[in-house]
């Protein structure tokens, strides 16, 4: 078969995921003498350890060893981006409940576990910081640089705006909730190499930094990532404390070692989507049209930088959403706050900032009484004049009017909204509600250099082919894909392709799996590599059948050079036997790309990917439960590497999205440790919470202006936003008890207490 690119195949491990037999990190057979560790963890948010008696773990039953932060031999930060603000285990301040003290070593996980809660500390409490209006009130430390993006004279736009409003959102956060935890387990070998198997997005961070905290050069540390039971961007920095303790146990003790901490402690103790609070001044005519936007996005950030730097920014980036501002003025605020440091997860600030500039729109639209449809078209970016972001980066392939009013008609959006209203005008407990939201997402990562990936290849004799790439598979098909793209440059079958394990020993220096650039940079570092190898095959089949170059034609298994025909393996065996080279490296590095961030000016991203979703709503104004009724989205992926796997994608980060905007609550209580912390306490979207009718159609007639693999775009975090239709419909339900006159300002995540309790306070407002 050739021609596999394009093809709506299924996952290359979907019949191993649904049977059982995909092998996870927990699933590898264990070595002879495997020992296990587990964290013991403070109970305090802000304090000085005064002190901590150690000997009860030491004694409890099956305990061989403990480590400390005495006990690393290198480095003793694990700091992602070197702000030396995150120590491996905590010695004199704890900054946040559940921070890594110790580790204990036993024989069994079981008594690691148990051994771990014997420890005896002491503590000195301190002034501790938990939400961002706490960590403002003690007077507002950051725990990364702010960024500012500014565009026009925001000051003069204001003076001249017939309209002025003022208002502030939260916007909470969110757990992974991935379905494999975090997980690591380190093998030791001869001259101090280490082996280390990781459920992690960025294998050579992981190498980089077991390396540093043992001392050793990175060489001698391999990863090996197989697959992930998901990571939505909390295994991008997070797995690191886990690869490094096992690596540091297994150094020590010369056996290998695992570590796996239970769900409640997985939870409590690794980062997660910010939240934030956004405060926003808009300035705008009586048409809708926006002139200024001064807004300001604060996050908790938690105890150290982490990503909270680069999330923040991208908040920024997005908080324009599909919408031209005249005149612009964006801020971060990254609070430092005694609570887990956050990390990156899907969409990585973005949402964040997307949601924000849709509250714009809804702002608007409720004070002008006009529909929030009409609003959201009046500023969509367009021609020359009204095409520059508040970063300074021209749109120049936008097509969010066509994806927009293609879906408007197919969802027969205009006649549903009038009905809707007609129903509403009834009255009664049950009122329903009906939103049509646009996406515009920048590809690539923000910081520059990341946005590079490897590839190795090699083609054996009989014309199999080992595929090794620098990213990771979590479950979202880049294997498949980067297969796909392979075989199509060869044509073959995907059965002659071998996917391998990602090991930092066969590509090195890579990228995090990550900012939705996976297919585009290791399909295209793949494509590379391949193409470098069926040029040798090329040559060497003209010079051995006396044809021209461009008469070499790979399709369907079989290689035509003029009059013969052979198989590609036919083929392979004969290059072998003339010596050419059967693998290949390849390499790939995003073009036209830059930024500068003192400035707050370049063009960070690649393209922009588009999309846009209705969502229809019913809500008992009793209780505040409310249903999901109907969705209908039409979403951009350029031209489908994989369709199967691009509509997937599409439904899966759209639930997953209402799930962090509907029913996914953290909640730390006043001493700072986190209650929302297991299945019992935090709601994930369920079956049952799926949209009772969800239709969902890619944009086939997309095709990526720019030359990115295969013409297709990323799939992995644009489509995560179209669940904010979900929540500007719940808001049309709620600003019914009020006629539609005042914008609801429905916080996230719209829980049903939330709702019921933004009804109640519209009903007084509005003396209805």
């Amino acid at each position: 078969m050739s021609g596999v690119v394009h093809k709506p195949l299924p996952h290359e491990s979907a019949h191993k995921h649904v049977s059982g037999r995909a092998t996870y990190t927990d699933d590898i057979v264990e070595p002879t003498g495997l020992l296990h560790a587990y964290l013991g963890l403070s109970t305090r948010a802000h304090a000085r350890v005064t002190g901590i008696d150690l000997d009860p773990v030491r004694n409890a039953p099956g305990v061989i060893d403990i480590i400390t932060l005495a006990d690393v031999p290198g480095h003793t930060d694990i700091s992602p981006v070197g702000a030396h603000d995150e120590p491996l285990f905590a010695t004199d301040e704890v900054m946040f409940w559940g921070q890594p003290l110790f580790a204990v070593i036993a024989e069994t996980r079981d008594q690691a576990r148990r051994a771990a809660r014997l420890a005896r500390v002491t503590y000195d409490d301190l002034p501790a910081a938990i939400s961002i209006d706490e960590a403002e009130a003690a007077g507002g430390e950051l725990v990364t640089a702010p960024l500012t993006l500014e565009r026009g004279n925001v000051e003069k736009a204001f003076k001249s705006a017939p309209n002025i409003i003022e208002g502030e959102m939260e916007i909470g956060g969110q757990e992974h909730f991935y379905l494999e935890g975090h997980i690591a387990m380190a093998e030791p070998g001869e001259d101090g190499d280490m082996l280390v198997h990781s459920s992690t997005q960025h294998p050579s961070e992981i190498q980089h930094m077991v390396a540093h905290v043992l001392g050793v050069n990175s060489a001698a540390v391999t990863v090996k990532v197989r697959r992930m039971g998901g990571g939505f961007g909390g295994k991008e920095t997070q797995g690191s404390l886990f690869a490094c303790v096992a690596a540091l146990a297994a150094r020590r003790l010369g056996r290998a070692v695992k570590i796996r901490p239970d769900r409640d402690d997985d939870m409590s103790g690794t980062g997660k989507r910010h939240d934030f609070k956004a405060r926003y001044k808009l300035g705008f005519d009586n048409k809708g049209r926006v002139l200024a936007v001064d807004a300001t996005f604060a996050a908790r950030g938690g105890m150290s930088a982490d990503l909270t730097g680069p999330v923040t920014d991208r908040a920024l980036f997005h908080a324009d959403n599909a919408y031209y501002y005249p005149a612009v003025l964006l801020k971060s605020k990254p609070l430092r706050t005694n609570t887990v440091s956050n990390t990156a997860y899907r969409g990585f600030g973005g949402p964040q900032g997307l949601i924000g500039g849709e509250r714009f729109m809804e702002e608007i639209a409720y004070s002008l009484g006009m529909d929030p449809l009409d609003v959201r078209k009046a500023n969509f970016y367009g021609t020359e004049d009204r095409n520059v972001t508040p970063y300074h980066q021209k749109v120049t392939d936008n097509i969010i009017e066509r994806v927009v009013e293609e879906l408007e008609a197919s969802s027969d959006y205009r006649k549903r909204r009038q009905a809707i209203v007609d129903f509403n005008a009834k009255g009664g407990v049950i009122r329903k509600g009906i939103a049509l939201t646009p996406v515009k997402f920048g590809i690539s990562f923000t910081a520059t250099f990341y946005n590079q990936a490897g590839a190795l290849i090699h083609v054996y004799r009989d014309g199999s082919i080992h595929l090794n790439h620098g990213g990771t598979e979590m479950g979202q098909g880049l294997n498949m894909k980067v297969a796909q793209v392979v075989a199509d440059v060869f044509g073959v079958g995907l059965d002659q392709i071998s996917i391998t394990a990602t090991q930092t020993d066969k590509v090195p220096n890579t990228s995090a799996t990550a900012a939705s650039s996976g297919s585009d940079l290791n399909g295209k570092a793949a494509q590379n590599a391949a193409r470098k190898i069926r040029s040798r095959l090329v040559k060497f089949a003209a010079k051995r059948f006396k044809v021209k170059e461009r008469d070499v034609r790979f399709a369907n298994g079989f290689v035509l050079a003029g009059d013969e025909e052979l198989s590609f393996a036919d083929l392979c065996d004969k290059a072998y036997f003339a010596r050419v080279q059967l693998s290949a490296t390849g390499f790939y590095k995003t073009p036209n790309i830059h930024w500068d961030r003192e400035k707050g000016m370049g063009r960070p991203f690649f393209y922009f990917a588009y999309g846009a979703s209705v969502s229809e709503v019913s809500v008992d104004l009793l209780t505040g439960e409310y249903q999901v009724d109907r969705v209908d989205i039409l979403h951009d992926v350029g031209k489908s590497l994989n369709p199967a796997i691009d509509l997937g994608q599409v439904e899966g980060a759209f639930v997953q999205g209402m799930g962090w905007l509907t029913t996914e609550e953290l909640v730390w209580d006043d001493k700072g440790q986190l209650r929302t912390h297991a299945p019992s306490t935090y709601k994930i979207p369920l079956a049952s919470d799926v949209p009772r009718q969800f239709n969902v159609q890619l944009a086939e007639w997309s095709v990526n202006p720019e030359r990115s693999i295969k013409r297709s775009k990323a799939v992995g975090e644009p489509p995560f936003m179209l669940a904010v239709s979900v929540v500007e419909a719940l808001s049309m339900a709620v600003a019914s008890v009020a006629g539609y006159r005042v914008c609801p300002r429905l916080d996230v995540p719209a829980t049903p207490e939330r709702v019921l309790m933004t009804a109640e306070r519209l009903r007084r407002e509005a003396g209805a």
